[in-house]
C-alpha cells in the first residue's frame, strides 16, 4: 500500500511538472520549445521571447503552483481539524481578513501596486485568523472545532459587509483596481512575489509535517486524541497558525480562490486513504495542479484575452461542491 501510494505521488508530480512545461508554452503569444530552452539556459535580455518567458511565465508558474500547493494543504488541514468534509481555507476568515485590508488600503491609502497588495492581505488575513483564534478559544483548552467555524463565517460575514460598505462609496478606480486582485488571478505577479510565498509556503508546510500525524487521531474525535495521548490544544493552535500561513498567503499572493482547498483533500483522500500524512502530500500536489490547470484554461477559452484563474476554479468548484452536498450525510443528534 506504502508503495502504490508513493507511485500515485510521484506520478502526480510527474504531471504536474508536465503541464508546469504546457504553462509556458501557452499563452498569447505562441512559444517553441527551442525559444524557452534558450531563454533558459542562454538568456538574451535584447529578446522579446525571453522577456516574455522570464517576466510573465514563470513568475505566473512560480505563484501558481505555490498558491495551489498552499491552498490545498491549509485545506486538507481545515476538515482535518473541524472533521468537516466541506471545510475550506475560508471558513478560517482568511479570505474575507485580506480582502478588507486590501480595499482599506487602496480606498485610503491610494495603494495600486501589487507588491503592496500581498502586504496588506497577509496582514488582513493574519489578523482575521488571530481573531478566529481567539473567539473559538475556550478557557485554557484552546478553539473548539464547531466555534472555530461559527466564528470565522460570523467575522467573514463583518469583514465582508466592511469591503462592500467601502466598495459603494469608494470612487469606481478603487473598483478597477480592487477588482482585478480580487477576481482571484496568478497574472501580473513578479518573482518577488513569488519569493514572498515560497517562504511563507515553506514554513507553513513544515508545520503541517509536525503535526500531520497528531491529525490522524485529531480526525477520529476529541476523546480518541487525548486517550492516544495527542496534545490537542497544542495541535489546534499549530493548525491554525499553518492555515494562517499557507491560506493567508496564497491569498494575498493571488487574491481570493475558492473551491481548490475544498476539492483537493477530496481528490487526494480517494487516491491515498485517511492517512493524514499523504492527504497532505496529494492535497497539495494535486491542488497545484488543479489551479495551474485553471490558469491555462482561462488563458485559451477566450483568446487573447483571458478568464482569472478563481473564475475557472469557481466554475469547476460549483458543481463539484454540490457533488460533495448530495453524498455528504451529516449526523443527527
Amino acid at each position: 500500500m506504502r508503495q502504490a501510494r508513493a507511485l500515485w505521488l510521484f506520478a502526480s508530480i510527474a504531471l504536474l511538472c508536465a503541464v508546469a512545461a504546457l504553462s509556458i508554452l501557452v499563452g498569447s503569444r505562441s512559444l517553441t520549445g527551442s525559444a524557452i530552452g534558450a531563454a533558459l539556459f542562454a538568456f538574451d535580455p535584447r529578446n522579446d521571447s525571453h522577456l516574455v518567458i522570464w517576466n510573465l511565465r514563470i513568475p505566473r508558474l512560480v505563484i501558481a503552483v505555490l498558491a495551489g500547493a498552499a491552498l490545498g494543504a491549509s485545506g486538507a488541514v481545515m476538515q482535518a481539524i473541524t472533521r468537516n468534509p466541506l471545510a475550506e481555507p475560508g471558513l478560517l476568515g482568511v479570505n474575507a481578513g485580506a480582502a478588507a485590508a486590501v480595499i482599506l488600503g487602496v480606498a485610503l491609502g491610494g495603494i495600486s501596486s501589487i507588491q503592496h497588495y500581498v502586504w496588506l492581505a497577509f496582514l488582513g488575513a493574519g489578523l482575521a485568523g488571530i481573531a478566529v483564534f481567539g473567539l473559538a478559544a475556550q478557557g485554557g483548552r484552546g478553539p473548539d472545532p464547531l466555534r472555530l467555524i461559527l466564528a470565522g463565517a460570523a467575522l467573514s460575514i463583518i469583514l465582508a459587509s466592511l469591503t462592500g460598505i467601502v466598495l459603494l462609496n469608494a470612487p469606481s478606480s478603487v473598483l478597477d483596481a480592487f477588482r482585478n486582485w480580487a477576481a482571484g488571478s496568478v497574472d501580473g505577479r513578479d518573482l518577488q512575489v513569488g519569493a514572498i510565498l515560497a517562504v511563507s509556503v515553506t514554513c507553513g508546510v513544515l508545520i503541517c509535517a509536525t503535526i500531520a500525524s497528531n491529525l490522524n487521531a485529531v480526525a477520529l474525535g476529541d476523546e480518541v486524541g487525548r486517550a492516544l495521548g495527542v496534545d490537542l490544544r497544542r495541535t489546534l493552535m499549530l493548525a491554525c497558525l499553518a492555515v494562517m500561513l499557507l491560506a493567508g498567503s496564497a491569498t494575498a499572493a493571488a487574491g481570493p480562490i475558492g473551491f481548490v482547498g475544498l476539492m483537493a483533500p477530496h481528490l487526494a483522500r480517494s487516491i491515498a486513504g485517511p492517512d493524514q500524512r499523504w492527504v497532505l502530500s496529494f492535497s497539495a500536489v494535486l491542488a497545484a495542479l488543479l489551479l495551474l490547470v485553471a490558469d491555462i484554461i482561462g488563458r485559451v477559452i477566450v483568446a487573447p484575452s483571458e478568464v482569472a484563474a478563481g473564475i475557472v476554479t469557481a466554475l469547476i468548484g460549483g458543481p463539484f461542491f454540490l457533488f460533495l452536498v448530495r453524498r455528504t450525510r451529516i449526523g443527527r443528534s
